[in-house]
């Protein structure tokens, strides 16, 4: 009897071991894309709250009036001379919903940084990045767009931590995708986007990702520049970078 239970015990294990081995090929056959939308948020004034939602191809904020002011208008017949008639009887304010600066597309390395992505996944399924801001920019030394801490401080994070993957002669190029970490197995939900070679950087934060759309999007915030409140080239981007969504598809 000893035999034949220690031999089922074995079977089922065997079995449990060929089970788990064939959910890992699978989950590591699967390509998946994180599709990340990003609005560009720049106040323009001191007093007046106003906020101007910035697209690619769009006017600088530096452009427009810190406060609105009143146009002149030759007097005469016609609609341009009625809207300048004051004091106005009547207004208008017809509602613009905020323009997207666009998507950016990461194809995430499920098969070398499993752990990472999962846990990337999870957060973005319980929507933990909605409406984040990006809250640091370095355009000096090292070429990094920093996001994923819903406090915006730099000291955020999802309440775990995990271990480093995928370090091994780790480089740095445009395009790359890496958790930010303040040690290793220290790494939680902050990210960064490499928008230019940062070969400086030394092989200590998972890549997980890679840009394959959009990288021009960060390379634009980036030239706007940052205001060094951490030192020279680094602090937060100039042109405020919010994440609207992710969005997480398998193929």
């Amino acid at each position: 009897m000893a035999g034949k239970k220690e031999r089922q015990r074995r079977l089922a294990r065997e079995h449990y071991e060929r089970q788990q081995a064939r959910r890992a090929h699978h989950a590591r056959r699967w390509r998946t894309w994180a599709i990340i939308g990003l609005v560009c948020i720049t106040v323009v004034g001191t007093g007046t709250g106003v906020y101007f939602l910035l697209q690619g191809g769009g006017k600088s904020a530096s452009a427009a009036s810190a406060s609105p002011r009143p146009t002149p208008t030759a007097s005469g017949t016609g609609s341009a001379a009625a809207a300048a008639a004051e004091p106005a009887t009547h207004c208008t304010y017809q509602a613009s919903p905020p323009a997207d600066r666009g998507d950016v597309v990461i194809y995430l390395l499920n098969d070398k940084a499993t752990c990472t992505v999962n846990s990337f996944v999870y957060l973005a399924g319980k929507k933990y990045f909605k409406n984040t801001h990006c809250h640091r920019l370095t355009t000096s030394s090292i070429y990094v767009l920093q996001c994923g801490d819903p406090t915006g401080t730099g000291n955020g994070g999802p309440g775990y931590k995990f271990a480093n993957e995928n370090t091994a002669g780790a480089r740095y190029t445009t395009g790359t995708v890496a958790m930010a970490n303040a040690g290793p197995g220290t790494n939680g939900s902050q990210f960064f986007l490499v928008y230019r070679d940062s070969l400086s950087l030394h092989p200590d934060y998972t890549p997980f990702g890679t840009v394959v759309k959009g990288l021009r999007i960060i390379q634009n915030v980036a030239k706007a520049g940052t205001d060094s409140a951490n030192g020279p080239g680094d602090g937060h981007p100039k042109e405020k970078v919010v994440i609207e969504r992710v969005i997480i598809k398998k193929a």
